[in-house]
C-alpha cells in the first residue's frame, strides 16, 4: 500500500526506509509500538503509532518495524508497550529520542535504529541533582559536534556506516570516550587504534565508523565495548559483557545503523548525606530555631565530612492553629508558601533601628532553649518583622526585585495573603466559619487584596515575609549547588483540611474523608492524619496542574525531593471524616466485595457483620463493675444481652465529645481508657459497608483479631478469610498499578529534581516494579525490612535504586533504638555482628561506627544518616538522653515537633575529630565528597570490576580476555 505521507499531490517524494529495532521481553497479549512527533509516527497519538513485530534471536526477543520517510526527515520518538487495542500499558522513561537521517542516504536505502529500552534509572543522570550539582563539571563540557550531525562516509561500496552513541554523565578532566572492538576500524581491541567519540552535550558522546558488510557476515557480528582514556594513558573499560553489532541476513540490508547504547556501564555512582529538620539546626545567630541562612553552615559541615547531600523535612507554612500544634511539618497551610518560622529577621534590612536590634538580642537569649519553643519563636519573629516592615515597606514593595517575585508568584501569593488575613480576622482557619468568604472566588479575592482597602498593609506584610523567605532560601540553595551539595526537600502527601488549597480548590479534595495508614510498623492501630483525600478524577482534568505547580515551586530551591508516603499515589487509606483513629478504613481506589459474591459463598447476615458486635460479656470484661453505667450512657439493648450504640455516640468523634460531658462523674475511670475501650467496641466489625454503595463491602483490616469474627461459624470464617487475603493482596494490584502510572509520571516530569519515594509500611506487590520502571529511588530502613521473614534488613543486599539509613525522622534514633529493647539488641548483635557475647547496654561509638559503616558500604545509591546518628560516633555528643533526640512519634497525632541539636553548627564545623571519624567511615566506599578522593576511589572500584571480568586495565587489551 502506498504511504500517502510521502506524496504531495500526485508527485512522489524521494523516500528513505527507517527500521526500528529494540530487544524487549513482553508478556502475552502485549506488543511494542513506536510513536513520534510527526504524523508518520502518530503525532504523539499512540493509537496511530507504528506497531512493531517480534522476532526471536537467540535468547532475545527483538522487535522490528519499518516506515518510509521523506529525505531529510527529522522527528522525536519513544517506545510504548500496548495491548491489542493499543492502550498504553507502559512507556519508556527519559527524554524523547531524536531521529535525524545522515546526509547522503538515498532512496531506497535503509537506516536501521538499534535502540535499548530506556528505564527510569537511565534518565537519572539528567536530573538536576546530578546534572547541576554532582556532575556539573562534566555537563559543562564544550560541545564538539552536535548530535544530529552524522558524518557522510558513504563512499565505499559494500560498507555500512555505523553511528555509535553512548551516555556518560561523569567524566574526569582530560579524558575521552573510545569504542574498541574486534574489527580493524575499532582498533582490534587496542585503545590507541580505537574510535574516539565526540561530545554532543547533555552527557552524550557519539562517533561514526564504516564497517565492511563482509566482515559482519563472516564473523556473525562485531563485538565491542566503550572505554575511558585519559591523557596520562590511564584507561578503563566498561563493565559487563561485550556489546554486539549484528547484521541479520534475512532483513533488507541497512546502509546506516544508528546504535544507541544507553549508559556507559561503570561502577554505579554512590553518595552519602545527612538528614536533619530545618527547625532542629542550631547556630550562633538563630532565634530559637534553625533558619534558612543556617543551611550554608550545614552545607559547609557536609562538605567537610565528605557528604554530597543535605535532606530536610517540609518547610511550608503550617500556621493553621496559631499554637504548638502547628509544629507538625506535614500539615501545610499552603503547599506553596514558606514557613515564617525559618526567617532570619536580622537579614531583613541593613538599617534595623537600634531598639529593634536590642529586641532581637533579647529574643536570642530568651529563645535559646533545649527545644524549639514554637509559639514564642513565631510571636517574636513576626513582632520584629512587622517593625522592620513598617520602616521599609515602600522601598521593598516598589523594588524591581520584589515586583519580579510578585509577578512570578501572584497566583498563589494573593490567596495565601488573603487567607492569612481572614484567618486572623475570624480567629480561625476553618474557612467554613468565614461567612460570605467561606466560598472562594477571584472577585472576592481581588477586592480583599485591593490597594484601597484598610487591610492592604496586612496583606502586603504577608507578601513581604514570603519575599524575604524566598531570598534567604534561594541564597542557601545557590550556595549548596556551588559547593556540590544536593539539597533534598520533602513533598508531603496531604494538606490541612483548613488550608489555602482546600479553600481555593475545594473540588480537588474529598472533604468528608481523612487520610491515614493501616496498621504497620509505626502503629499497630493504624494512623489518622486528618487530611482530606484527593479527588484524583477531578485533578486529572487539567493534567494534575496543582501537582505540577507544587513541583515547579519546589524546584526553585531543591535538586532532589522525597515523596512522602509514595504508597498514597497507588492507593490511599481513607477514613470517614468522623473517625479519630486509623483502623476502620478502606483503600481508595479499590474494588470492594459485592453483596452478590458474598451471598454466592453463603454470607448473608450483613448487618451482623457490618455493625459493631457488642455483647454483655464484652462489656463486663472491659468495664467490670462500671459496665451497667457505661451501657446506660452509650448503648441501647436491642435484644437480650445484645447492644448497639446510641445515635448521639455512634462515631468516634461523638464518643469523644460525649465523654467530655460526663468525664467528671465518679463512676468513670480514666477518660482515655474508657475512650479506647469504647472505640474497640465500635471497631468490632468484620465488614465495612461502602458509604457510596450499600451493596458493597470492604473487609476490616486485621478482621481476624476481632471478637465479632471469632464468634462466627467455621464456614463463614474460612470464606471471609479467603475474601480478606484476596482483597488486600491480589484483587487491587492492577488497579493500583494503573493509578500510580497516571499520577507519578506527572510528578516526575514536572521538574528535573531527583525523586525518592518513602515506600515504608504495608507495601502492595505492584509498588516496587512501578518504582523501578519509573526510576524512583526507594527507602530502606534496617529495622523495617521489606523482605519477608527478616527482623533486620541486610544493607549489603539492598538494591542500587535505594536510599539506605539506620533510622529516620519517623522512628527513634539509632541510640534510642539500641537502648529500647534488650532482647532485640541481643538478636541484632548475634545476627548482624555475628557475636554471641552480651552487647553493651548503650550504643557506644564503636556500635554506631559499625552500623553506619554497614550502610556506607551498601550498594544503595544513597546512604543518608540522621545527624543524631552521626553524633553518636563521639562520646561527647551522647550525654543527652537518647529519647530526647527523637523527632516524631507517629503513634501520637498531637506530637510536638521541637527537637534541637544541642550543639551549634559552628562548633560542629570546628570539631575536626568528629569530621575525621565520619570521613574515615565513609572513605574507601566510593561515597566521599572530596572530588580527588572520589575519583581515585571510583577508579579503583572500576579497575577491580574490570579485572574481575578478565578485561584488564593495560593500554593494550587482550582480545582473547575480552571475548
Amino acid at each position: 500500500m502506498a504511504n500517502v505521507g510521502l506524496f504531495r499531490g500526485t508527485e512522489p517524494l524521494e523516500s528513505v526506509n527507517v527500521t526500528f529495532r529494540l530487544p524487549y521481553y513482553t508478556q502475552w497479549g502485549q506488543s511494542l509500538l513506536v510513536c513520534g512527533s510527526e504524523a508518520l509516527l502518530g503525532s504523539w497519538n499512540v493509537k496511530k503509532g507504528l506497531l512493531l513485530s517480534p522476532v526471536h534471536q537467540g535468547d532475545e526477543l527483538v522487535w522490528y518495524g519499518t516506515i518510509a520517510v521523506p529525505k531529510g526527515f527529522r522527528c522525536e520518538y519513544s517506545y510504548y508497550v500496548v495491548d491489542d487495542d493499543k492502550n498504553i500499558l507502559r512507556w519508556e522513561m527519559g527524554k524523547k529520542r531524536p531521529l535525524s537521517l545522515p546526509r547522503g542516504i538515498r532512496h531506497p536505502e535503509v537506516v536501521e535504529l538499534h535502540d535499548l529500552w530506556q528505564t527510569g534509572a537511565d534518565a537519572l543522570s539528567s536530573r538536576s541533582a546530578f546534572k547541576d550539582v554532582i556532575f556539573r563539571k562534566s555537563w559543562s563540557l564544550t560541545v564538539e559536534r552536535p548530535l544530529e550531525v552524522i558524518e557522510n562516509k558513504f563512499d565505499q561500496e559494500g560498507s555500512i556506516l555505523v553511528h555509535f552513541k553512548i551516555c556518560c554523565p561523569y567524566i574526569e578532566e582530560n579524558t575521552s570516550i573510545y569504542v574498541i572492538g574486534s574489527s580493524s576500524n575499532l582498533g582490534q581491541w587496542k585503545v590507541q587504534n580505537g574510535l574516539k567519540l565526540s561530545y554532543s552535550g547533555e552527557s552524550v558522546w557519539h562517533a561514526d565508523c564504516v564497517l565492511q558488510k563482509v566482515f559482519l557476515f563472516l564473523d556473525g557480528c562485531s563485538t565491542y565495548k566503550y572505554c575511558k582514556y585519559s591523557s596520562g594513558e590511564n584507561f578503563t573499560v566498561e563493565t559487563g559483557p561485550n556489546r554486539d553489532l549484528s547484521l541479520e541476513s534475512s532483513k533488507a540490508q541497512p546502509r546506516c545503523i544508528v546504535v544507541s547504547d544507553g549508559m556507559l556501564r561503570e561502577m554505579p555512582w554512590r553518595g552519602a548525606g545527612v538528614a536533619i529538620p530545618m527547625f532542629s539546626v542550631r547556630s550562633e545567630d538563630d532565634l530559637g530555631v534553625g533558619e534558612f541562612i543556617d543551611l550554608k553552615l550545614l552545607v559547609d559541615w557536609a562538605v567537610e565530612s565528605g557528604f554530597h547531600l543535605v535532606q530536610l523535612l517540609p518547610m511550608n507554612d503550617t500556621s493553621v492553629h496559631g499554637m504548638w500544634w502547628d509544629s507538625y511539618p506535614y500539615s501545610s497551610l499552603s503547599v506553596f508558601a514558606l514557613h515564617p518560622l525559618y526567617l532570619r529577621v536580622q537579614a531583613l534590612s541593613e538599617n534595623i533601628p537600634e531598639d529593634v536590634k536590642l529586641e532581637i538580642q533579647e529574643a536570642k537569649e530568651k529563645l535559646d532553649g533545649k527545644d524549639v519553643g514554637y509559639e514564642a519563636v513565631m510571636s517574636s519573629k513576626l513582632s520584629i518583622a512587622k517593625k522592620v516592615f513598617s520602616q521599609e515597606k515602600d522601598i521593598i514593595l516598589n523594588s524591581q526585585l520584589f515586583q519580579k517575585f510578585f509577578s512570578e508568584n501572584e497566583d498563589w501569593l494573593k490567596p495565601y495573603a488573603a487567607f492569612c488575613f481572614l484567618r486572623d480576622f475570624f480567629e480561625t482557619s476553618d474557612h467554613s466559619q468565614w461567612g460570605r468568604f467561606s466560598y472562594y472566588s477571584k472577585d472576592k479575592l481581588e477586592k480583599l487584596v485591593s490597594r484601597d482597602t484598610l487591610q492592604y498593609d496586612v496583606i502586603c506584610f504577608h507578601y513581604y515575609i514570603q519575599f524575604h523567605l524566598h531570598l534567604q532560601l534561594s541564597e542557601a540553595a545557590d550556595y549548596a549547588r556551588s559547593k556540590g551539595v544536593v539539597l533534598k526537600g520533602d513533598l508531603p502527601i496531604g494538606v490541612d483540611r483548613n488550608s489555602v488549597d482546600t479553600w481555593v480548590y475545594p473540588n480537588l479534595f474529598r472533604m468528608n474523608t481523612s487520610t491515614g495508614a493501616p496498621p504497620d510498623y509505626f502503629d499497630k492501630n493504624g494512623q489518622n492524619w486528618g487530611f482530606p483525600t484527593y479527588n484524583w478524577e477531578e485533578m486529572s482534568k487539567d493534567n494534575f496542574g496543582w501537582w505540577r505547580a507544587r513541583l515547579t515551586q519546589m524546584a526553585k530551591y531543591f535538586t532532589a525531593y522525597r515523596i512522602d508516603h509514595i504508597l498514597g499515589f497507588f492507593r490511599i487509606w481513607e477514613l470517614p471524616e468522623h473517625a479519630m483513629t486509623g483502623l476502620v478504613g478502606k483503600f481508595r481506589p479499590s474494588i470492594p466485595l459485592s453483596q452478590e459474591e458474598l451471598e454466592n459463598e453463603g454470607i448473608w447476615d450483613f448487618n451482623r457483620l457490618s455493625q459493631p458486635y457488642i455483647r454483655q460479656k464484652f462489656l463486663q470484661d472491659k468495664f467490670g463493675a462500671y459496665w451497667t453505667s457505661i451501657a446506660s450512657n452509650f448503648l441501647n439493648e436491642y435484644e437480650k444481652n445484645c447492644y448497639e450504640f446510641k445515635e448521639d455516640c455512634n462515631t468516634e468523634k461523638k464518643i469523644a465529645s460525649k465523654l467530655k460531658t460526663i468525664s467528671g462523674r465518679s463512676l468513670l475511670e480514666s477518660e482515655d481508657k474508657i475512650r479506647r475501650d469504647l472505640f474497640d467496641l465500635l471497631q468490632n466489625i468484620v465488614l465495612i459497608r461502602d458509604p457510596e454503595d450499600a451493596r458493597k463491602f470492604h473487609p476490616r483490616f486485621n478482621l481476624e483479631d476481632s471478637s465479632s469474627f471469632h464468634d462466627l461459624d467455621d464456614h463463614s470464617k474460612n470464606i471471609l478469610k479467603k475474601f480478606y487475603y484476596d482483597y488486600y493482596f491480589h484483587r487491587q494490584e492492577n488497579l493500583w498499578r494503573q493509578n500510580a502510572l497516571k499520577t507519578l509520571p506527572v510528578l516526575l516530569n514536572s521538574s528535573d529534581m531527583l525523586a525518592c519515594g518513602e515506600d515504608l509500611g504495608l507495601i502492595p506487590s505492584c509498588v516496587h516494579p512501578v518504582m523501578q520502571e519509573l526510576g524512583l529511588i526507594g527507602l530502606r530502613i534496617q529495622r523495617m525490612p521489606s523482605e519477608p521473614g527478616l527482623e533486620f534488613g541486610i544493607p549489603s543486599q539492598y538494591n542500587y535504586m535505594t536510599v539506605c539509613a539506620p533510622s529516620c525522622h519517623d522512628c527513634s534514633t539509632l541510640r534510642a533504638w539500641w537502648e529500647e529493647d534488650e532482647e532485640r539488641r541481643k538478636r541484632y548483635f548475634k545476627t548482624m555482628v555475628g557475636s554471641d557475647t552480651l552487647p553493651p547496654r548503650q550504643c557506644l561509638p564503636d556500635i554506631a561506627y559499625f552500623i553506619i559503616k554497614q550502610h556506607v558500604e551498601a550498594p544503595s545509591m544513597w546512604a543518608i544518616f540522621p545527624l543524631q546518628d552521626l553524633l553518636a560516633l563521639k562520646d561527647e555528643y551522647t550525654t543527652r538522653p537518647a529519647t530526647e533526640e527523637t523527632i516524631n512519634d507517629p503513634t501520637n497525632p498531637k506530637h510536638y515537633w521541637r527537637y534541637r541539636v544541642h550543639v551549634t553548627m559552628e562548633s560542629l564545623i570546628k570539631d575536626k575529630e568528629l569530621i575525621g571519624i565520619i570521613k574515615d567511615v565513609v572513605r574507601g566506599s566510593g561515597r566521599l565528597h572530596s572530588e580527588n578522593e572520589t575519583q581515585q576511589q571510583q577508579q579503583q572500584l572500576i579497575h577491580q570490576v574490570a579485572n574481575a571480568n578478565g578485561v584488564g586495565t593495560n593500554f593494550n587489551v587482550d582480545p582473547l580476555a575480552v571475548r
